[in-house]
């Protein structure tokens, strides 16, 4: 059965998932690259930017690079925040300055990208199978999107790629929703950019059962404290929401834990 999930996102100790001070310079804010230590030295890694190697091929096996490896199968369609996209804001600088994302002419995607945002623009096609989708219309319109993708993909699995915004978003939305406020959410990772959302449901105010769109998660804790930045969790009461923790296995430079929704 296909699933809505979130696969080797990192967090640190303190449940920060992305630095302070996000920009060109330091797309995942000031010691955000800390956090991805243990996926930066697997082979996953390495050979999805082309890096394969001599004999064995290049980068680390082992744990580490399973739970790597097991992120990115069988996913049918992607979504990204605009900040996962690229540090642009506001109107695409169309066709002056084209940005085309973090990844260079073929990103490791290889299937629909769905990047949240509120300024319209044309979807991209990329080499390797990549074509990146903008979309204007909220949260739960891109999701249907990226679903609809999937199923097209033989049934496969969507997967949020972040940033933290989005996913705190998926993890909290009801499942019956219209986003309201026009077209104003961003769909990046700053708190300023979260769009607001009104349940069809007629939910309590502090009542979250019923509430969030994501099935799964896998997180990779890294020993460290960042002490500022994005945090994941603040405010969020993933027990009540129906989140169980599944499994767990801890490497020397994370501990890999994945989350379940029930009901």
């Amino acid at each position: 059965m296909s699933k809505v999930r979130v696969s080797c996102f990192s967090v640190s100790l303190d449940g920060y998932g992305a630095g302070p001070r996000q920009s060109l310079e330091n797309p995942l804010g000031e010691r955000g690259p800390e956090l991805f230590q243990w996926f930066f030295a697997t082979r996953t890694f390495q050979q999805m930017h082309g890096q394969q190697g001599g004999e064995g091929g290049a980068g680390s096996t082992g744990v580490d690079n399973d739970w790597a490896q097991r992120g990115m199968e069988n996913v049918g369609a992607w979504i990204l925040g605009r900040n996962m996209f690229g540090p642009v804001r506001g109107p695409w600088s169309l066709p002056e300055d084209p940005w085309k994302g973090w990844w260079g002419e073929e990103p490791p995607y290889h299937v629909p990208v769905f990047v949240l945002t509120h300024h319209p623009r044309p979807p991209l096609e990329m080499k390797g199978g990549t074509t990146f989708h903008f979309v204007t219309e909220g949260i739960h319109a891109a999701l249907e999107r990226a679903k609809e993708a999937a199923r097209k993909a033989g049934n496969k699995d969507v997967r949020i790629g972040g940033g933290v915004s989005t996913i705190r978003q998926y993890l909290q939305a009801p499942p019956n929703a219209r986003d309201v406020g026009g077209s104003g959410w961003s769909g990046g990772s700053n708190a300023g950019d979260v769009r607001v959302v009104e349940s069809s449901g007629g939910a309590k105010a502090g009542d979250v059962r019923g509430l969030g769109l994501v099935d799964e998660l896998h997180l990779a804790f890294r020993p460290i404290l960042l002490g500022s930045g994005e945090n994941l969790f603040a405010g969020i009461d993933l027990p009540a929401l129906g989140y169980r923790c599944t499994e767990h296995v801890s490497t020397e430079l994370a501990m890999h834990v994945v989350l379940k929704k029930s009901g």
